[in-house]
């Protein structure tokens, strides 16, 4: 017997039905959801359940919802499927390489472990089991760091956030689930002796003029390899840096320019002695390009192979990890490289607003984290300096 819901949009009973010879018994409500734009007929929906009271509540949640205009219609489309559609569709506006990149975890992680979970079913505490999981080791392989977990879980929100504004759901379960916290990464920069040897080393290597300038801007090295003439400004003693080389992640992917890591373009003032360095290597690839002829490539780049083509940045890989290896760094990376400008421009006193301007950071506060200690040991050393000065000049 059907019973009416109480504010009369709804009716409840009991079922029972024969699978296999065997009977089976549920609770169903029947609704209405509004009515269909294009014929103008009715909507009907129906709620399951195994106990009269579980249905009741789900009645009485869903023409609440109708009610207050919040109401989203029930979806089959699994968490994998919104994936590929979000992959496919909402990511017009990101970078290439980006892409490349939230498609990948999507595939690799997400999908293995949520794909086949009803979209409108999914809640926080199983993405806060996935999330738990990938930090656990697995079939003797370590678990994902907290900082990767992070990554990840910043993907999955925003694939999550685009179905809310689509009406797929009405709120982000990922917004109440717990990450693991990140250990600050430790830097390893390049001290004064280091350094010196590393430009000792370098002298006359082909990529000497290209790892000194990363070591005196502190420019990443996609930005190098994507580094045009048309953007440095020897009058003015200016470098423009608004995009950089960057591989497609895809197998036998090409080179193509895409925007800086933040999406925004800055001018640097290198010291003068870089200028110089590099109206010498321009000199240098003019002679280069006379020598290849008309195999010369004119791509205009600042760095370039012998014929005037981009750089690989493997090939920048394995010279510069020898060029460590031989100095006793055998853990250096490239980046680090960046580092040492950053720390010695804050020791010789830029202030972090000027260092985060040089680096391309997105907050002076990020590059604050990063470099902190740094700060610290200059506070240090700033009263170590007056503790001298109390003690040898005021004789106190």
């Amino acid at each position: 017997m059907a019973r009416k819901a109480a504010s009369g949009t709804g009716t409840i009973r009991k079922k029972t039905i024969t699978r296999s010879g065997k009977e089976y018994t549920y609770w169903e409500a029947r609704y209405t959801a509004g009515r269909d734009p294009g014929t103008g007929k009715q909507i009907q929906r129906s709620i399951t359940g195994k106990t009269q009271k579980e249905v009741a509540q789900k009645l009485k949640a869903a023409t609440a919802s109708i009610d207050s205009g919040t109401y989203t219609a029930p979806s089959k489309m699994t968490v994998g499927q919104w994936l590929d559609i979000w992959t496919a569709d909402y990511l017009g506006g990101v970078k290439p390489y980006t892409v490349a990149s939230y498609t990948s975890v999507a595939r690799n992680h997400i999908k293995p472990a949520l794909g086949a979970v009803k979209l409108e079913a999914l809640n926080a505490h199983t993405i806060q089991g996935f999330y738990n999981a990938l930090g656990k080791p697995r079939n003797g392989k370590p678990g994902l760091t907290a900082r990767t977990i992070r990554g990840i879980h910043a993907i999955f929100h925003r694939a999550l956030q685009q179905a809310i504004a689509v009406g797929y759901l009405r709120f982000n379960p990922a917004d109440a689930c717990t990450l693991p916290r990140t250990e600050h990464e430790e830097i390893a920069p390049l001290d004064d002796t280091q350094s010196k040897e590393f430009l000792e080393t370098i002298k006359g290597h082909r990529f000497e003029d290209l790892f000194t300038v990363a070591l005196f801007t502190g420019m990443r090295e996609g930005e190098l390899m994507g580094l045009l003439w048309e953007c440095v400004n020897f009058e003015q003693g200016t470098i423009l840096v608004d995009k950089q080389l960057q591989r497609e992640k895809r197998k036998n992917g090409e080179y193509i320019f895409t925007s800086p890591k933040s999406a925004k373009p800055r001018t640097i003032t290198p010291a003068p002695w870089v200028m110089k360095l590099l109206r010498a290597h321009r000199a240098k690839q003019n002679e280069q390009r006379l020598k290849a002829g008309e195999l010369w490539e004119d791509s205009g780049l600042v760095f370039t192979n012998d014929v005037g083509g981009h750089l690989v940045a493997q090939t920048i890989y394995r010279a510069f990890k020898n060029i460590a290896d031989s100095i006793g760094c055998p853990d250096a990376r490239f980046h680090d490289l960046r580092h040492s400008y950053a720390v010695a421009a804050i020791r010789s006193g830029d202030d972090i607003k000027t260092v985060q301007g040089n680096l391309g950071h997105a907050t002076a506060a990020f590059t604050l984290d990063v470099y902190g200690h740094v700060t610290e040991q200059m506070k240090q050393e700033s009263a170590a300096r007056m503790e001298g000065y109390i003690k040898d000049v005021l004789g106190l």
